[in-house]
């Protein structure tokens, strides 16, 4: 065998591990959700026949709809006003010229330092003299000015051509719709990528809705994750199932948008 069969061949082995190592959490995860806790505790790695009773039990647990109700209007509320905010921003940065732009973009990069452990306390004190506490508007506002996204739709602008801003600019287009109606179709890649990482940033979200959210009507799917794993004694195949259901969301947005994603992130322009 040559040395260059050998190298693919330690390639792919490498790969099927990772692959492997990857998929793994998640194969062991759906078949938990199907086996009783003690199976679990056990360590068995073979499908059960429990999953409708783990569903069941969820079911009496927990007000699952409405539980979904609340993360989905959180994160899809969230998205929209992030990517709304953060693409006007990066555009408004990369497109007008001033001589304070970069000082002022520089900073908000400084701030990207600052751990929201720092800012929860007066964070909270905002939320709570505003009279915001234990609402879906506590947990949405501090998402929106995100300095990440900003960023990166910042950069991705850079890739935009300039020559169909000014060719609109010649038809008469005026700035507002050279952004809904030029800027917008080309970038849809990169508004695609930008979903993806919003959404699940805002559906994984656990530490600022902990502090926030303090009735169970508000409570979000990884609040109540927490709370089935606080109990005395948790039911590890109701724990696993409600991690298999909390996780479909993510993937189902990101196996559609895929394409785009991987567009985005190279800073594809179309």
């Amino acid at each position: 065998m040559s040395l260059y069969m050998l190298r693919r061949a330690g390639v792919y082995l490498f790969l099927s591990l990772a692959a492997f190592l990857s998929v793994f959490p998640f194969f062991w995860m759906a078949v938990g959700a199907t086996n009783k806790s003690t199976d679990i505790i056990t360590g068995k790695m073979t499908p059960g026949s429990n999953l409708v009773v783990n569903f069941q039990t969820l079911l009496s647990q927990v007000d699952l709809w409405r539980v979904f109700g609340n993360s989905f209007l959180i994160a899809i509320v969230s998205t929209i006003l992030t990517l709304a905010v953060s693409s006007l921003a990066g555009y408004g940065f990369e497109i007008f010229r001033s001589r304070v732009r970069e000082r002022i973009f520089q900073l908000l990069l400084l701030f990207l330092s600052i751990p929201f452990a720092a800012l929860m306390v007066p964070l909270f004190v905002m939320i709570s003299r505003a009279q915001l506490t234990n609402t879906f508007t506590a947990v949405i506002l501090p998402t929106i000015a995100s300095i990440f996204i900003l960023f990166y739709f910042r950069q991705a602008t850079k890739a935009f051509p300039g020559e169909l801003r000014d060719a609109a600019r010649v038809d008469g287009l005026k700035e507002w719709q050279i952004f809904l109606f030029v800027y917008l179709p080309t970038m849809r890649s990169t508004y695609a990528a930008a979903t993806i990482i919003v959404f699940m940033n805002a559906w994984n979200n656990y530490l600022w809705p902990l502090i926030v959210l303090q009735t169970p009507e508000n409570k979000t799917i990884t609040l109540v994750i927490s709370a089935l794993t606080a109990a005395y004694t948790p039911d590890y195949g109701v724990i696993l199932l409600t991690t298999v259901l909390a996780t479909l969301p993510t993937l189902v947005i990101f196996f559609v948008l895929q394409r785009q994603f991987v567009q985005g992130m190279l800073g594809a322009v179309k």
